[in-house]
This record gives structure tokens, sequence and C-alpha cells, in this order.
């Protein structure tokens, strides 16, 4: 029996997987990882860090990538529930620039893999929400990029009128609100070069 379902986005690489759950009376039990399971699926990754963040409802962070030594990322929420979001940054791709989200929560324990090369945030639709994920890479601060999470070009539809929130009430950090669109960042990589 396979542990985990993949489900597709659209996207290549991008995918949800749905672990199998048991459970009765007493609680639950998944397994939230297996490499040899993972494999089954199509999945050939290396982990070597995992984060684990908290947050109130509101939160939006990202849009966050990085310049190099890219990491992907396996997402998933253990308290709450999260809006999650990745746009394909990946030159050459043919889906460069489009967007996947996915509502992951507590309740449904669907997974997101996010593929190195791409840029990934969420928004936090519920107080102490709490987002855990793998990562292929080690976390590079030199190599730290993002775009902002309104970019006009990539569009992503945040559900904010959902889940009751308002474009004045999500709450970013200082980095986040001073992220350029990926057509900025495109024209800073070309002056860089010159």
């Amino acid at each position: 029996m396979t542990k985990f379902k993949r489900i597709e986005t659209g996207i290549d690489g991008l995918v949800v997987i749905e672990p199998t759950v048991f459970g009765d009376h007493r609680g639950f039990f998944m397994e939230a990882y297996n490499k040899e399971d993972f494999e089954e699926i199509g999945l050939h990754v290396e982990f070597v860090q995992d984060n684990h963040s908290k947050s109130k409802k509101g939160v939006l962070r990202g849009l966050h990538f990085q310049t190099k030594n890219p990491q992907g990322k396996l997402v998933r929420v253990t308290r709450g529930s999260v809006w999650d979001a990745a746009v394909d940054l990946r030159e050459g791709s043919p889906t460069y620039g489009n967007w996947r989200g996915v509502l992951l929560s507590e309740a449904n324990k669907r997974m997101f893999y996010v593929p190195d090369g791409f840029a990934h945030g969420f928004l936090t639709l519920e107080d102490d929400t709490e987002f855990l994920y793998k990562c292929t890479d080690y976390y590079r601060p030199d190599y730290d990029a993002g775009i902002t999470y309104r970019d006009p070009e990539i569009g992503i539809n945040w559900p904010l009128e959902q889940y009751d929130l308002t474009e004045e009430e999500l709450r970013l950090s200082h980095k986040d609100k001073q992220l350029p669109t990926l057509a900025q960042l495109i024209e800073q990589k070309k002056e860089k070069r010159h």
C-alpha cells in the first residue's frame, strides 16, 4: 500500500501530497515523511534542514527563495491553517512566472512539495498556526531573496475575503514589505551585470 498520494498541480515538480492517516477515538497516527515511499511517488529528494514557525492570523511570509543553493521545501501545518503559494522561477520552464496555491491545515494534513527554483510564501488563516518545512539545502542568508506577494504580473489571488482578512490587516516583516516585483528583480540583476 502506498502511504502517500501525489496530486499534480499543473506545474512540473510542484505537488500536493496526501498522507495516509490512521485515526480512532484516541487520536491519529501518520508518517509525515518516508524516503522510500516518497521515491515510490516520484519524489527523489534529500532533506538537510527542518524549520518550524508559529504565526498569528494574517501573517504573510514571502515570497522567498535563494539565488544560489536553492532550497526545495516540503511544507505542512501541524496547528491551524495556511494558504500556501509557490511561483515557478526556473529559467526556461514553460510555466515560468506561474503560481499555484493550496490550503494546508491541521485538519486536512496535506503537504506541499515546492521544488528548488520556486519562490514560496504563505498566509496564516488562524492564530497560533504552526508551520513546518523540510529543506533540501541549508539556509544561506547571503543568497536570501524574494519578490513581493502582490506582484501584479504574477497575480497571486490571495484569499483574503474568504478568511475575513483585509490588505490592511496583513502582518508582514519589514523585509517582506520592501521586496521588489519580479520585473524589478530582473532589472536589478541586469544592472549588476553591466
